[in-house]
């Protein structure tokens, strides 16, 4: 049964920066992560990094009122470049990418059931990004490597996982700052001992040093900032292979230009501001618990109670580099995903059934002759 075909893109509307080309021969550039620079695909030219020459750009990173945004009052839209959008009707998966690029399969899980996808508004455009900094060949070798040391996984993956299909893509992620202002009570634990006489299992007395904790009440404030609280905003790929490769330096991003996404393709975000702030809010409530429990005197602590203020709250829309390689073994579906700033890998894999059942054989024979021995003794 033959795969269903794509339905024909919709015809994308003109925005201010079209293409990007090659200041010798005209062709069209690409961003290059091993060059960090733009390059032409047909001469090889490279293109200096002062990408964007849209007017107006000032080419600062920007921190948005996240109260104003969420009334909405909020801040650029678009991509400031030719795009389209598919929906993949499997991951659902939102994939931006270059016009030129047509009846292509979806690049976070494979499938060839992508329809155009229409939105109602246009998505915030990133506020900056982390470019490609690894090369897909640097990718391949780490990825083949990292296979080798997976211990339980079959001797044939490596050829068989296809890093040829390694992708790499541009994920959407939201980033939150805060100011917290928190007053915090509990009880204090305090561990003190006294000494217990009891009757052992021949009848006679002994004495033994018990614990018992001594109750105080206590209180502080905490005063902490936030900067830059991830949350991913992908539906295609992995939530937990992310958190696995999440270390992005954000101290490092770049203002956002049309140029780095020359070339490749983009997630556009699927959990939106409103989500994202819940989302980000509940961590960030989580982690001044966290930090107003580590005030608490004593021994330990019980019936904490924080009562926080918020302000400055503010956020950003960013894009980080991702390497992807999704592919088939026996009929099962496996994912990897790589830091496309840093190298971190985390993937799931196979296992090899052989490898595991002589393992459970070694066990049971190492089991055996402990029991042998046992009763010759």
């Amino acid at each position: 049964m033959s795969e269903p075909v794509p339905p024909p893109l919709p015809t994308p509307s003109a925005t201010a920066q079209q293409k990007f080309h090659c200041p010798s021969c005209g062709a069209e550039a690409t961003w290059n992560p091993a060059k960090q620079a733009l390059v032409c695909g047909f001469c090889g030219t490279e293109s200096p990094a002062q990408l964007d020459q849209t007017p107006g750009n000032d080419a600062v990173i920007k921190e948005h009122d996240l109260v104003a945004a969420l009334r909405g009052m909020d801040g650029d839209r678009g991509w400031q470049a030719e795009r389209v959008e598919v929906r993949c009707q499997s991951c659902q998966a939102i994939s931006v990418f270059d016009p030129a690029r047509v009846g292509q399969r979806c690049d976070f899980c494979g499938s060839s059931a992508l329809v155009p996808y229409e939105e109602v508004k246009e998505a915030f455009r990133p506020e900056s990004l982390l470019p490609f900094k690894l090369s897909d060949s640097q990718v391949r070798d780490a990825v083949r490597e990292w296979y080798g040391r997976r211990f339980w996984a079959p001797r044939a993956l490596g050829s068989r996982a296809m890093t040829d299909q390694l992708k790499g893509i541009y994920v959407p992620y939201w980033t939150f700052d805060a100011q917290t202002q928190a007053s915090w009570q509990a009880e204090s634990g305090y561990y003190y001992y006294e000494t217990e006489i009891y009757t052992d299992s021949n009848g006679r007395e002994q004495t033994r040093e018990v614990q018992r904790t001594r109750w105080e009440p206590s209180w502080g404030e905490l005063s902490h900032f936030f900067d830059d609280e991830l949350v991913c905003a992908s539906k295609g790929v992995d939530h937990e292979l992310l958190d696995e490769v999440e270390n992005y330096p954000t101290k490092e991003l770049v203002p956002y230009q049309a140029g780095f996404l020359a070339g490749w393709v983009v997630e556009r975000y699927q959990i939106d501001l409103v989500a994202a702030a819940q989302r980000s809010r509940e961590v960030m409530s989580a982690k001044l618990e966290q930090l107003c429990a580590a005030q608490v005197p004593g021994d330990t602590h019980r019936n904490l109670q924080v009562s926080a203020n918020w302000s400055g709250q503010t956020f950003k829309h960013i894009l980080t580099p991702v390497w992807l390689l999704t592919y088939d073994y026996h009929g099962k579906s496996f994912q990897v995903v790589v830091n496309g700033y840093t190298g971190a890998i985390a993937g799931r894999y196979p296992k090899s059934w052989v490898k595991i059942f002589f393992a459970v054989l070694l066990v049971l024979a190492f089991v055996v002759m402990v029991i042998f021995f046992g009763h010759r003794h």
